[in-house]
């Protein structure tokens, strides 16, 4: 089923995208995908090596700490 998923936190939108999702394996795999995203948005947002260090896994893991996930009908 298409599926919309939404990722905010304090009310912004972090991401959003529609995903095929039928079982558990297609639902990791789009939050897979969302992780995926995240990460490249804040490489992008790096200003310098240091900045880009700092974007490791854990950083979006921390940035992720108390965000609303919502699943909705595409």
């Amino acid at each position: 089923m298409k599926t919309r998923l939404r990722i905010r936190k304090d009310g912004q939108p972090v991401y959003e995208g529609i995903h095929d999702i039928s079982d558990a394996d297609t639902f990791g795999a789009a939050c897979s995908s969302a992780w995926s995203t995240l990460r490249e948005q804040k490489f992008a947002q790096a200003s310098s090596i240091g900045a880009l260090i700092d974007t490791f896994d854990q950083r979006i893991l921390d940035e992720m700490l108390e965000t609303e996930i919502t699943l909705s009908k595409a």
